[in-house]
C-alpha cells in the first residue's frame, strides 16, 4: 500500500525477522538497499550463512556475501553480537545477521517499521513501530536531538551512552532508529557528491582501500513517500 498523499517527504526502512525451525531470516529495504540474510542453526551455533541482495548502492557490493559466511560461520548464536568486524563486512548485512541471531529462538516474526521525515526548518521527526506499535520517536533540529529530553544536545553520533543505559528491547529499536537516521542524510545529497566511493572512509567491505577505488555507484534509489509499494511489501509477518 502506498503513502497517503499528505504523508511529507521521508525515507523509509523496514526490517523483518522471521524465526523458523532450524534457520532464521532477517530482511531490511529502504531508499537504497534491498536485502537479505539466512541463518541456519542447530539452536546454539550458526552452521551455515546465507545472503542475497536484491539492491544494493555499489558494484562491488555482492562480495561482501562471501565476507558475512567467514565472519559468522560456525559461531555461537549468542556470540554472534560479539563477533565485530563489521567494518570489513557490508554494515547491513552484518546487522542483520546480529539481529538474525538475536531473534533465533522466538516464537514469532517482529517486524520494524522506520520512517525518517526530511528536514524542514532544521527539523526531522525520527520514529520506529514495532509490530504497529511506536518503539521511539526522536525529533532532531540542526541535527542535535530535541526529543526525548534524555538525549538533548547530542547528535546522532553522540547516542552510544544512552542507548546504552535503555532495557534490551528499547535498545534494539534505537539501534535501528539511529542509523537509519543518518543514512537518511542521503536524501538530501545530490547524487554527483555520493557516487565516488575513492573518497568514502574506509567503514564497510565496499570502502576498503583496493576495493573502493573500482566500486561503481550501481543501485536504484526508491522514494517510498510517493511510491505504490512499501519496503518488503513482498514478504508478509505472520
Amino acid at each position: 500500500m502506498g503513502q497517503v498523499a499528505d504523508s511529507p517527504p521521508a525515507f523509509h526502512r523496514h526490517v523483518l525477522v522471521t524465526p523458523g525451525d532450524g534457520w532464521v531470516s532477517a530482511w531490511l529495504e529502504d531508499d537504497y538497499h534491498h536485502l537479505g540474510v539466512t541463518l541456519r542453526h542447530d539452536g546454539e551455533t550458526v552452521d551455515r550463512i546465507d545472503a542475497e541482495m536484491v539492491r544494493a548502492p555499489w558494484s562491488t557490493c555482492p562480495g561482501a556475501v562471501q565476507q558475512l559466511t567467514a565472519t559468522f560461520a560456525g559461531v555461537r548464536l549468542d556470540e554472534v553480537t560479539a563477533r565485530g568486524e563489521k567494518q570489513a563486512n557490508c554494515t547491513h548485512l552484518h546487522d542483520l545477521a546480529v539481529i538474525a541471531a538475536v531473534h533465533a529462538r522466538d516464537p514469532a516474526p517482529t517486524r520494524y517499521e522506520i520512517t525518517v521525515t526530511d528536514a524542514a526548518g532544521g527539523v526531522r521527526l525520527c520514529e520506529i513501530t514495532r509490530d504497529s506499535a511506536l518503539a521511539l520517536r526522536l525529533v532532531e533540529r540542526d541535527n542535535l536531538i530535541e526529543e526525548p529530553v534524555e538525549a538533548r544536545g547530542k547528535t546522532l553520533f553522540q547516542l552510544g551512552e544512552w542507548i546504552a543505559s535503555l532495557d534490551e528491547q528499547a535498545r534494539e529499536a534505537a539501534r535501528l532508529l539511529r542509523w537509519a537516521a543518518i543514512i537518511a542524510h542521503g536524501r538530501a545529497i545530490p547524487m554527483d557528491r555520493q557516487s565516488d566511493a575513492s573518497r568514502m572512509q574506509s567503514n564497510c567491505f565496499t570502502f576498503q582501500p583496493g576495493r573502493k577505488e573500482r566500486a561503481q555507484r550501481v543501485g536504484a534509489v526508491m522514494d517510498f513517500t510517493t511510491s505504490a509499494r512499501q519496503p518488503l511489501d513482498d514478504l508478509v509477518s505472520t
